[in-house]
């Protein structure tokens, strides 16, 4: 099994490059599938959940053509929804963005058929309120045998009003997505803010849609009968640019993290200055910077702009090592996203959970041992811990973290980092409370 070893405690410098954005991708790739035409879409992250979509859109009968590593040429003018067989479906079921296909295929066929989602086991994973918009816009939903079934009431979804009862990132794109080809004017209140929320409507609206509003708390989109073809770039990944950050707050050193928005990492760079970190903000980079001790904080995670959930793990780790009490609190989901707190108590960490949060008692150093990716960002945050450990750390069950981290080990080696991937059995006894998804 192929693991990561980690021999910690280098500072790491120098400069890295961050990828397009992750959850920006996953959104995307589902809706090109609504494009008539060569679709073109560059800063493409190289991860596992894209080729995962990618490999879906094939099966399909979508014509994708890899330009380079970053560049991807999709045409669906030809795809077909009942042709995915059972063991790609096996597949698609493993990543949390299958459920985007509903909207994609409601908006391009008016039927859709889709497995419920994956992805890393943190918590329920609600899509009640995907369901009701989707419903509101005349869509006739079932469940059954694994599996999410929709049709149009008169072939062709209609505009209306939603309101979300919960902000929901994932509801608010896959409305946006099967809106934008709905007839009449679709309206949806409460939505979510994230920067790949306008980074969606920015590539839909490049294909040819009318979406307004994106980044605020209301949407209006007004339906187009077909999207057409067209170039797009992605946004650099918010939450890869924050987790270097918060590997260089952990390990110490100084790095310039490049390829970002600035105003993306706000909520990010506001704490860690909080922590005794140097944050400098360029252009399209910010410079890190940790040479004396950590101070403790408090953080809470929050829907954009406040501190998001994808980044708790990686901060916590972080935070192992501030002295001082710190409380980490879990404001976006109602359970399981501490799931590798036990994890981080092999490295010698004093955390306690209770509740919704997590009360740390700093320590000097923590200590190498042998840990388990429990999920995609605490996977990140084993990482984190390990560059900052004494001693060797071994990771396992990395398949996880790379589902959303491009080329981590070489990255970490550009910045001085002794890292590397190897392939032996696994030694760790698996913690019952650590236990992924996908």
């Amino acid at each position: 099994m192929e693991k990561y070893v980690i021999q910690g405690g280098k500072p790491l410098r120098g400069t890295v490059e961050i990828s397009g954005a992750k959850n920006a991708a996953v959104a995307i790739i589902p809706a090109a599938i609504m494009v008539r035409g060569v679709c073109r879409l560059e800063n493409l992250p190289q991860i596992s959940d894209t080729d995962t979509l990618l490999h879906t859109l094939t099966y399909m009968g979508a014509k994708v053509n890899m330009i380079n590593p970053s560049t991807v040429e999709l045409d669906c003018t030809h795809v077909q929804m009942d042709v995915l067989p059972e063991d790609m479906w096996v597949r698609t079921r493993k990543i949390r963005a299958s459920y985007y296909l509903i909207g994609a295929m409601l908006g391009r066929f008016g039927r859709a058929r889709t497995t419920m989602p994956g992805g890393c086991n943190f918590g329920v994973r609600p899509i009640d309120q995907h369901l009701k918009g989707l419903s509101a816009l005349g869509a006739d939903i079932s469940l059954s045998g694994g599996f999410i079934n929709a049709t149009a009431k008169n072939g062709r979804l209609t505009g209306t009003t939603v309101y979300l009862d919960k902000v929901s990132v994932g509801a608010t794109i896959n409305i946006m997505i099967a809106a934008a080809t709905a007839e009449g004017r679709t309206v949806i209140e409460n939505v979510a803010r994230e920067p790949h929320i306008v980074d969606l409507a920015n590539f839909l609206n490049s294909m040819g849609a009318d979406v307004r509003g994106a980044g605020t708390d209301v949407i209006k989109i007004r339906g187009v009968k077909q999207l057409h073809g067209g170039t797009y770039a992605l946004i650099p990944d918010q939450i890869e640019a924050g987790t270097y950050m918060a590997a260089v707050a952990a390990a110490g050193g100084a790095v310039r993290v490049a390829n970002v928005i600035p105003k993306h990492l706000e909520c990010i760079s506001s704490k860690l200055r909080e922590m005794n970190v140097e944050v400098e903000e360029g252009d399209d980079y910010v410079l890190v910077r940790r040479d004396g001790p950590l101070h403790p904080t408090n953080l809470k995670t929050k829907p954009y702009p406040g501190f998001p959930t994808d980044m708790q793990p990686q901060m916590t780790a972080v935070l192992c090592c501030a002295p001082g009490v710190s409380v980490v609190t879990e404001g976006v989901w109602n359970n399981g996203r501490f799931k590798y707190v036990g994890e981080l108590k092999k490295m010698g960490a004093r955390i306690e959970v209770e509740d919704q949060s997590a009360f740390l008692q700093g320590v000097d150093r923590l200590t190498g041992a042998v840990v388990r990716a429990c999920d995609l960002r605490a996977g990140a945050a084993m990482v984190i811990a390990g560059l900052a450990a004494r001693g060797e750390t071994k990771i396992e069950d990395i398949v996880y973290i790379e589902r959303g981290y491009q080329d981590i080990v070489g990255k970490f080696r550009a910045l001085g980092a002794d890292m590397r991937c190897v392939d032996e059995p696994d030694e760790a006894q698996a913690d019952p409370a650590c236990v992924s998804a996908g």
